[in-house]
């Protein structure tokens, strides 16, 4: 996950999804219009990284055991694009999420992430 966290969103390199991930790739928690596999975790990602081009996360707790990898984060970033249909409010936010990995030779295969999207939305100013 860390790899991922900096290769992939940190360093804003989508393209590595196809390195790190199954083609079959499963979100069982699926961000709003995210498709199946590798190509809707990438539309899920540039989802974020468009709504918050700024998009740092940052990996605050790991624990694995076999092929499941449980990791707490936190990312900051600035809301400077659309963002699920909200326009930008240029509001710098900072947000927290649990995520379960499964890993499958080498690969990502699952995912479940749970963030806190009601904190996000109420920094955002949308939601009291």
């Amino acid at each position: 996950m860390s790899n991922f966290v900096e290769e992939v969103i940190n360093k804003k390199n989508i393209n590595a999804v196809d390195e790190l991930a199954a083609e079959d790739f499963l979100e069982h928690l699926p961000f709003p219009g995210q498709g199946p596999g590798r190509e809707g975790l990438k539309f899920a990602i540039n989802s974020m990284l468009t709504g918050f081009p700024d998009m740092h996360w940052t990996v605050d707790e790991q624990v694995a055991e076999g092929d499941t990898v449980v990791t707490r984060f936190s990312w900051t970033g600035t809301h400077d694009g659309d963002f699920m249909g909200i326009p930008p409010t240029n509001k710098k936010v900072e947000t927290w999420g649990v995520v379960i990995d499964v890993v499958r030779d080498g690969l990502f295969a699952e995912s479940r992430i749970i963030m806190d999207t009601m904190g996000l939305l109420q920094q955002l100013g949308v939601m009291g």
